[in-house]
């Protein structure tokens, strides 16, 4: 009569066990897309995130607590989210080398129209299903408005993430120049109200292509170093 439960014991025994690494970050690069960005826009974006993740202030963060995990994504439509470089642990000037040039190299594959609320889970269906363990674990959403036009809502996309545990951040890009239109309302008074989350969740602005990069480096060395919180909240960068 106790055959097929030890049976049961004994297939889950024999099933394989997931590794998992541990890190000091779990973070997802969710990058806008969408109709508003052209394809200079995107190489321009990639470039940005490729020079922020190199520079010796962030691996000075990494170095200080331990290394991360890092995947980067391009989003659109509620279909469309691109895997553009894949999860890699950063330690070190070469690992961050390495996936700078990974990030650089795919074509573009996103496209269509905002749906945040479709990206949001699908940045948290990575964190989940990836095979790394870390302290923390962020979302870091960039885009150039904080609209939602087809897909799941920001409000109940953003209410399971931060269900899960993971930090929602935000990246403001209010320049033409280096990714698509501006537009007419407070674009951080949005991200706060809208899209960000959890302890230690902040907004940083782009606001011209001269600062681009130093936005995004300043928002990874935020992050990396869980300095984040009501004092860096909207950290504006101005050109």
């Amino acid at each position: 009569m106790r055959i097929l439960p030890i049976i049961a014991v004994l297939a889950a025994l024999a099933m394989p066990v997931r590794a998992e690494t541990p890190v000091a970050l779990e973070l997802v690069l969710l990058a806008d897309a969408t109709g508003s960005i052209d394809q200079a826009e995107i190489r321009f974006q990639r470039e940005g995130y490729a020079t922020a993740i190199t520079s010796p202030d962030v691996l000075d963060a990494i170095s200080f607590t331990g290394s991360i995990a890092v995947t980067y994504v391009e989003w659109a439509d509620e279909d469309s989210q691109d895997v553009v470089a894949g999860w890699a642990v950063v330690e070190d000037a070469e690992s961050a080398a390495a996936f700078a040039e990974a990030l650089l190299a795919p074509p573009r594959n996103a496209y269509g129209r905002n749906a945040i609320g479709a990206a949001l889970l699908f940045g948290k269906e990575l964190i989940e299903d990836n095979d790394y363990v870390g302290d923390r674990r962020v979302i870091d959403l960039s885009a150039d408005s904080a609209n939602n036009w087809n897909g799941p809502s920001i409000a109940d996309a953003r209410e399971a993430v931060l269900d899960a545990g993971i930090v929602i951040n935000g990246l403001a890009v209010l320049c033409r120049g280096c990714s698509g239109r501006p537009v007419s309302y407070d674009l951080e008074e949005a991200f706060e109200d809208r899209i960000v989350g959890g302890p230690g969740s902040f907004v940083v602005t782009a606001d011209s292509a001269e600062t681009f990069a130093d936005a995004v480096r300043r928002k990874l060395i935020l992050e990396i170093s869980d300095r984040g919180g009501a004092d860096n909240r909207q950290a504006h960068l101005t050109r």
